[in-house]
């Protein structure tokens, strides 16, 4: 057998020893978003280090725990906190938490982010649904060994983010008076922010917004049939389109001004997803 997905049947046993809850929709929350996690009706936790050979993020204000609960009516499974590729993880460790929660009965992804704007027409504090993506700047983690328990060897990725999931957040959006801007979101690996030129080279590319995750966890869902859906929070504009210089510290405060309305959105969204 396959030893990536011995390792996420062993992931899956793990959790389901601690709890059967049954997850209609996963939620990972990005950087600043973690709260969201404590406004949902709780049913049960489940820390990653409680599960043995579960990759644990290194990154400040990523938890590190699935919650089991409810938001409204619809059972969900959120993640506090995700790892990423520069954290020296491999691709598949990277994505196994989304196929975890696939393997435990979600159906529906919502992946959420602080990225970068690289669209001049973006400001800090946007909330950007992502309509594509681009991942040529990192190993897809669908290399190696096809997972037949997961899926074919060539999936199509032809829409990988939900035209029905996107219609409910832009009905949610406009319900709540939210601005939301729709656009193409690239992964880069990280962890260095971008320089200028890779900027304009993303631009010309047809990127809207730059960021150091999603795309390969979007990837693996689709691969094993799950819907997925993608919100970014435009926290800065990317190198060389302003004079400002990057920092972690700006990521944080814009994430916080922006949390509320970032909440309200996910939780209609998701009452008209299910």
């Amino acid at each position: 057998m396959n030893e990536i997905y011995e390792k996420l049947e062993a992931c899956v046993k793990a959790v389901q020893r601690k709890t059967d809850f049954q997850p209609q929709i996963a939620l990972v929350l990005g950087s600043g978003l973690g709260d969201y996690a404590d406004t949902i009706r709780i049913e049960q936790t489940v820390e990653y280090r409680e599960i043995e050979g579960f990759p644990m993020s290194t990154v400040a204000g990523h938890k590190g725990r699935f919650v089991f609960g409810y938001v409204g009516n619809v059972p969900v499974v959120a993640m506090q906190g995700r790892v990423h590729y520069y954290e020296g993880y491999s691709m598949a460790d990277v994505v196994l938490p989304i196929r975890v929660m696939g393997m435990l009965g979600a159906k529906k992804v919502i992946l959420t982010n602080a990225a970068g704007g690289v669209n001049f027409d973006y400001h800090p504090g946007d909330l950007m649904l992502i309509t594509d993506h681009i991942t040529t700047a990192v190993p897809s983690p669908l290399i190696g060994a096809n997972i037949d328990q997961l899926g074919s060897r060539f999936p199509d990725m032809s829409e990988v983010y939900s035209r029905r999931m996107q219609a409910a957040v832009k009905e949610a959006a406009g319900m709540l008076s939210i601005p939301l801007k729709e656009g193409v979101y690239v992964q880069t690996t990280g962890p260095a922010y971008e320089t200028p030129a890779e900027i304009r080279m993303f631009r010309s590319w047809g990127a809207d917004a730059v960021g150091m995750s999603t795309a390969c966890e979007a990837m693996a869902a689709r691969h094993m049939g799950l819907e997925v859906c993608g919100i970014s929070c435009i926290t800065n504009l990317a190198a060389g389109m302003s004079e400002k210089k990057l920092n972690h510290a700006e990521v944080q405060e814009t994430t916080d001004r922006v949390a509320a309305e970032f909440q309200k959105l996910i939780t209609e969204s998701i009452a008209r997803m299910a």
